[in-house]
Formats: C-alpha cells, structure tokens, sequence
C-alpha cells in the first residue's frame, strides 16, 4: 500500500529586526530544509529596510509588513491569502517560528493562545535567541516561555536554560539543543595568503551598541587603523552592521563612520570599510576581531583566529565576559605584537562549535517531526505562558499593552465613531497613523540620535 501523501511544510517566521530575520529565516530552513518560508516582518523602530533584508542573505517566497493585529488575523486564517484549508483540517501555517525580541514573543504568544484557542489544529510555536544569551537570562527566558520548542544554541546553553525554568516551576520541556543556524561556510585556509592569492585580512566587526560612549568608540576606531598603519602588507577592514540613519536590533548612536569622517589625520590605505553578509567576507579573512559580536562565534567555528578585545575592560555591559574561558580574550596591543588567540577546545565544544556542530539539528527536527504529526492528528493545546495574570499580574499586563492586547491576549478596541462620519473619520485615523508611523520612524532614526551627538558637543 502506497504511503499517505504528506504537504510539504508551511511556515512562518515573525521577525522585528534585520539579524532577527535572518536568524528566523535560517533557523526555518535548518528544522525543515524543504518548507514554504513566508515572513512577517513587525512594523516598529527596528523593521529593516530593503538593504538590510538584502544584506542577511534569507529569502522567503513571501514577505510583507505587518501589525499585531494584523498577523494574529494572518495566524487565525481570517487574513487575505491566509487561509486555513475549507475542510479546516490544516491551519494556514504548520510551523511558526517568533524571531523577535522577549517582550513580543510574550505578548504573541498570549495573542496566539487566545486566536487558536477554538481551533483543531494549530502551527508548532519555535522561538529561541539570536546569538550569545550573556545578558538578562531570566527576564528573557520566562519570557519566551509557553512556546513548544525554545531552541538552544549550545549544550551550555541548554544546561542554563533547563536550570532556570526547573528552578521557578517552569516546564523546560520544549528546551532543544540545536546550534546558530549561520554556522556555515569554507574553513578557514591560511595557506591563502602564502600562495599569494589574497592579502592577510583582519576583519574588525563593530556592534551597535556596544561599546556605547563616544570616547571607547574612538579609542576602537583609532586602534583598528594603528593596526593597519603597523602592518602595511595587512587588509584591515571595519565590518559595519547599518549604514547611518537605518536600525537593526540595537540602537547605534554614534556610527563609526561618522566618527571616522571626524577623525583626524590620514586614513591608511589598507584599511576600509564593509557592508553586505558576514560570512561572505569571513571567507577571506585570516584574523577576525570584535568586542563581543556573534560574528566571533562563526570565525570559531570556520577555524579563523578570533580576537575579543579586552582593551575597554572584561564586563557584563560589554558583553565580553561572556568568552572568558574561551582562550580568545586579548587586545589590540597583542594583535599588534603578532600574538594570535589559541581558543579553549573544551570551550568550543560546550558551545557547540567546530566539527559535528552542523548535526546539532537533528534533535530539533525530530522534535519537530513529533509535534507536527501530534497536530495533524490529535491536535495541540494552546500555548501556556509561564506568566499570566494570575502568577505575573503586576508586569504582564504592562508587556501586553505595549503591543495592544489585553489581558486575555485580544487586540485592545480601536477608538472610532458610528455612522458615516464615524467610518469616514476611523479612514482619516488610519491615514494619520500611516504618515505619523513613517514621521516616528523617521525621526528615531535620524532625528533623535542627531540631538543626542549635538547635546554631546
């Protein structure tokens, strides 16, 4: 007897941000190869622009801007061309994956607990974090609880993740290993440079925010082009994530290359600036240097030679202290030297980078595979938050309201009138909130940080 035909997987990823989306995008391949990727992208202050989504190298066969309103309509099948099958046996979407920021995944899972709350069948919840979690590990974890897979990026990780939510009464069932889904790309090949095929390369990979004072950026900027003048034969290049004026998902103030334009004195002739993927430049590069970048993390993992700077200090607000241990930790005036990192294996291997890290996927397709197949034929309860207005009451219903839902995870009533003048004027509303939302956008990005350097001078 012929096997039962099975669709091929549907999914979408929600993602508020350039780095997000490119972490949703991937992580949708990694767990289902084969899937029809359709991305959703939050408007809001960090919603990347046409360049950004560019740079990140993620494609999907559909992508549009969206609010909460109107992705909980999307995920409930009531949205243009998201409709669940008529029999409504198959939801619109089979998995859904929450690339955003802690306090909107909370927030889209209390919506989504209340959209599905009627329904069959539902997608399979995936949520998890970007790179390196060395910050606000309870606040973001309990936070992204109530999802059906909370991917971990490491054993380490995992261990960390499963420890907090045992350690409030928390399920830490959906806590799956898995690796970052960009680690990928040709090992490193220091034979390169010997054949004379390229120059060596230093890739000094810059962060939004971090540092965030304007002397620490300077003293980074002026040490990257010390080294360039101190070795001559190097390419020295300063890898920027946005070009001034555009988000990503932190704030950058005070952009580097509007404090190179300040800087005095001659630029080196081998030191320039770069856009575009990092792994495209990391295919060429000999020695990659940051402060506490994710990008540290795919070098390791390619074998390139990977600097974190301890020139500002090894802090928790820089980041940095997160790799201690890792063998990586210097500063410029050793690279300067010719000293290069050796990292720690047994580091390396608890975050799950090197050989084997591309089999860390298996665990989360598998646990994947069971829930889809649990959906498809007895259906999955809806999502159950660790916080609700019972064991959070004085903080979620504040993380709720600023994504416009109430306590029971519906969209908070639109302020309109009744009649013709009341739809003539909600039509004036929505027009004035489309132009306002472009004015906001425009002046966190521009206007704001422009004050901000000014009230610096």
């Amino acid at each position: 007897m012929p096997e039962p035909f099975v669709p091929p997987l549907r999914t979408a990823v929600l993602a508020d941000s350039d780095t997000r989306w490119k972490w949703g995008a991937l992580t949708a391949r990694r767990i289902s190869p084969d899937t029809a990727l359709h991305g959703f992208l939050l408007r809001g202050r960090a919603t990347p622009t046409a360049r950004q989504l560019a740079e990140t190298g993620a494609g999907a066969d559909e992508l549009r801007e969206v609010t909460v309103r109107d992705f909980l309509a999307a995920m409930s099948g009531t949205a243009p061309g998201t409709a669940a099958d008529p029999d409504g046996t198959r939801p619109p979407f089979d998995v859904l994956v929450l690339a955003c920021v802690g306090g909107t995944i909370q927030a889209m899972l209390h919506g989504l607990a209340r959209t599905w709350a009627a329904a069959p069948r539902r997608p399979v919840v995936v949520t998890g974090y970007v790179g390196v979690v060395y910050e606000k590990l309870a606040d973001g974890l309990l936070l992204r609880h109530g999802a059906d897979i909370i991917l971990a990026n490491s054993p380490y990780d995992a261990e960390r993740f499963r420890a907090l939510y045992r350690g409030v009464g928390a399920d830490d069932s959906a806590v799956t290993t898995c690796a970052l889904p960009f680690l990928e790309g040709a090992p490193h090949d220091p034979g390169a440079v010997a054949r004379g095929e390229r120059p060596y390369r230093v890739v000094f990979a810059v962060q939004p925010s971090v540092p965030a004072s304007r002397a620490d950026r300077v003293h980074l900027l002026e040490r990257a082009m010390a080294h360039a003048r101190r070795h001559p034969d190097r390419e020295v290049v300063l890898k920027l994530r946005s070009r001034p004026g555009e988000h990503t998902t932190h704030v950058e103030e005070l952009p580097y290359q509007r404090l190179l334009d300040r800087a005095g004195g001659e630029r080196p002739a081998n030191f320039r600036l770069a856009y575009g993927n990092m792994g495209e430049l990391l295919d060429g590069t000999d020695l990659l240097v940051t402060v506490s970048s994710t990008a540290a993390l795919e070098a390791l993992h390619r074998g390139i030679p990977t600097a974190v700077l301890s020139d500002l200090g090894v802090r928790e607000a820089l980041g940095n202290h997160y790799f201690a241990g890792s063998g990586c930790v210097t500063s410029w005036d050793r690279l300067d030297s010719g000293e290069l990192p050796v990292p720690d294996t047994g580091w390396l291997a608890a975050q799950g980078l090197g050989a084997g890290a591309d089999g860390s996927w298996a665990e989360a397709r598998r646990r994947l595979a069971g829930l889809v197949e649990r959906s498809r034929t007895s259906g999955l309860p809806a999502p159950a938050p660790y916080y609700s207005p019972r064991t959070a009451p004085g903080y979620l219903p504040g993380v709720l309201a600023r994504h416009g839902l109430d306590t029971k995870g519906d969209p908070l009533p639109e302020r309109s009138g009744t009649g013709r003048t009341g739809r003539a004027g909600a039509a004036a509303r929505r027009l004035v909130r489309r132009a306002a939302r472009g004015l906001y956008r425009a002046g966190v990005q521009r206007v704001a940080p422009l004050i901000r350097r000014w009230g610096q001078l």
